[in-house]
């Protein structure tokens, strides 16, 4: 009895907090903003759905996942490539991942490069391919079996093993230098907007166990008091070094990482949020504050995977303490889909969370936008969001936040835009524009369309009808209809997506 009465109070706050959430004034669709969604590839929790697919099979799977989370408004997938010291690209020093094939190693198909495939597709939906590496993981499991070329094989002396994974030693030199050659592998080689790393540096800490970096520390911690100070420092400096080479080899590549959501707590530090959660600084040895205020990274992207009513860790807290440390730099929320309907925490079962996340999101000038965790909760427990998604919150098509501090050399109009009316709809043609004074072209359009007595113009997302990625010059409008009368603007994209004054407006009647 005494159990429900608590329930019943407990939900009657959850309703009454985030119905005042839900009542706040929110920027409705804003034409800025980023949308992202994790596509995990470890254990094979989004994709592929299991081992030993075939190459069609997986790219099927993988047009359907990224049309999914396109008609739900997103622009950005973070897409994880190297899960365990291992690769879903063929351009690697590194042994193909057994989350392809079932076995480490083994290739998927001739010709068929999954992380190639990838870029191709999103950037066709205008959606960013950002690679997600797990910098330091090596293996999920004591008795997994991996291929002759894996660097557990090749390199022991590199890995300590902690609650029976083994884990690169961060404290080595040439682990660093090894880890930064993996990812400039995929920046040299494939055409990706952005690295991106998530929350595991040092191990989360398991009870009873140690990490065995003692003789490490002996040989290289002589600068340092402590052991703790010294870890931090090993993550610091592979994190600076990577910022710096990313960006000598393409300036155009962001980088960004998603650290668990607490920093520091309050009792810790002063600087700290009002929190009293584990914390990456502390368990994790990861002073991820330090980073953006160096300017190591162009986007930090915390998991703030806790409702509003999270005691220890509320939502708006974390979001709020956040927004107050991005020192000039792009911060998106890491949000929680897969908590969704979850029975541990009865907040978590009210449709509106989510929602109301996003809208508090986009009441903070200092937030720029959102990424969800995981892709395949949109077709599980989280499958109610895709609606508020598609028809209220991402109604509308959005471009990533501009990076100033990486490009703000905004790209020429495209040349000789014309519209044509043909039997299967209005045929849009143009010529690339004119190299811009830093030398770029355009890496992709937006197309906005106008009913007639509509006045044109390129700042409301509600007229675009198309985005891509890719330097493509014509596009066929299918969705016109008999009788009516059309206006076209067309504007061009750099790499980092700052947008040229338009082309047009061009009129038909179709």
């Amino acid at each position: 009895m005494f159990k429900n009465i608590v329930y019943a109070a407990l939900v009657a706050t959850i309703s009454i907090t985030t119905s005042l959430y839900g009542q706040m004034p929110a920027k409705i669709n804003p034409k800025r903003e980023f949308r992202g969604v994790w596509v995990a590839t470890v254990a094979n929790i989004d994709w592929p759905s299991k081992p030993g697919l075939s190459a069609d099979q997986q790219k099927q799977e993988l047009i359907g996942l990224l049309e999914l989370h396109k008609s739900n408004g997103m622009n950005a997938v973070m897409l994880q490539v190297r899960p365990t010291a291992d690769a879903f690209y063929s351009k690697s020093r590194e042994p193909w991942s057994r989350y392809l094939m079932g076995k480490q190693g083994v290739a998927p198909a001739p010709g068929y490069d999954p992380l190639a495939f990838a870029i191709k597709e999103a950037h066709f939906r205008g959606m960013e391919l950002h690679a997600w590496f797990n910098p330091y993981r090596a293996t999920m499991g004591a008795n997994e079996v991996v291929s002759p070329d894996h660097m557990t094989n090749k390199r022991p002396e590199l890995f300590f093993t902690y609650g029976g994974k083994k884990q690169f030693d961060p404290g080595l030199p040439e682990v660093r230098e090894y880890i930064v050659q993996v990812v400039l592998d995929v920046v040299k080689g494939y055409d990706v907007d952005g690295i991106h790393f998530d929350d595991y540096f040092y191990p989360y800490q398991i009870a009873g166990q140690r990490i065995n970096d003692a003789n490490t520390f002996s040989k290289y911690g002589a600068d340092f008091a402590n052991i703790a100070d010294w870890r931090r420092n090993n993550v610091d400096v592979l994190i600076k070094t990577l910022d710096d080479s990313i960006h000598h080899y393409k300036k155009h590549v962001k980088f960004g990482i998603s650290p668990f959501g607490i920093w520091r707590n309050f009792r810790e530090d002063s600087l700290g949020s009002k929190t009293s959660g584990m914390s990456n600084y502390e368990e994790l040895f990861a002073d991820s504050r330090k980073w953006v205020k160096e300017g190591w990274v162009d986007y930090i992207n915390p998991q703030v995977y806790f409702s509003f009513t999270r005691k220890a860790a509320p939502f708006d807290t974390l979001v709020n303490w956040w927004s107050n440390n991005t020192f000039g730099r792009h911060l998106y929320i890491g949000q929680a889909a897969y908590l969704v309907n979850q029975k541990a925490e009865a907040a978590w079962r009210l449709p509106a969370q989510i929602p109301d996340q996003i809208r508090y999101i986009r009441n903070n000038n200092r937030v720029q936008g959102s990424v969800f965790f995981s892709s395949k909760s949109f077709t599980t427990v989280a499958r109610a969001l895709n609606d508020s998604l598609k028809n209220n919150l991402y109604k509308y098509p959005a471009l990533p936040p501009q990076m100033p501090w990486l490009d703000d050399v905004v790209p020429n109009a495209p040349q000789s835009f014309s519209a044509e009316v043909m039997k299967d709809g209005v045929h849009l043609k143009w010529d690339q524009p004119l190299k811009a004074k830093d030398g770029e072209t355009a890496s992709g359009y937006v197309i906005y369309r106008f009913n007639e007595g509509e006045k044109p113009g390129i700042l409301d997302p509600r007229y675009i009808l198309k985005i891509s990625f890719e330097d493509f010059t014509s596009f066929i409008d299918t969705s016109v209809e008999k009788g009516k009368r059309y206006n076209y603007l067309l504007t061009a994209l750099d790499r980092l997506k700052n947008e040229s004054d338009p082309s047009g407006p061009v009129g038909v009647q179709f």
